[in-house]
C-alpha cells in the first residue's frame, strides 16, 4: 500500500470519530481567515510585525493565525479588520434553502 493511500485511510477512519468533521470544519474556517488576513497584509506590503504593531497583537500571535493555528475570538478578529481597515462580517446562511 503507498504512503497516499494510507494516510487517505487514516483520515477517513478519523472522520467517522465523534467531534471530528467539527473540528475539521473549525480548522478549515480558522485556515481561510488566516490566509485572508495574510493576502490583505501582503497587499499592503506589510510585514507580520507591522500588522501585530497595527492591531496591538505580538508578530507570532499573527503568525499563529495567519498559518491557522488558533480560533479567534471576535475581538481579535476586531482588532485586525480594524489594523486592515476591513469590516468583520458574520454571518448565519442556511446550508438547504427553506421549503
Amino acid at each position: 500500500m503507498s504512503e497516499r493511500s494510507d494516510w487517505r485511510e487514516l483520515r477517513d477512519r478519523r472522520m467517522t470519530e465523534p467531534g471530528a468533521a467539527e473540528a475539521y470544519e473549525a480548522a478549515r474556517l480558522a485556515y481561510e481567515l488566516g490566509k485572508t488576513v495574510r493576502v490583505m497584509r501582503e497587499a499592503r506590503g506589510w510585514s507580520q510585525s507591522d500588522l501585530a504593531s497595527r492591531a496591538d497583537m505580538t508578530q507570532s500571535a499573527v503568525a499563529r493565525f495567519e498559518a491557522g493555528g488558533t480560533i479567534p475570538t471576535l475581538p481579535v478578529l476586531e482588532r485586525l479588520a480594524h489594523a486592515l481597515d476591513a469590516h468583520v462580517e458574520v454571518r448565519l446562511t442556511p446550508r438547504v434553502p427553506a421549503a
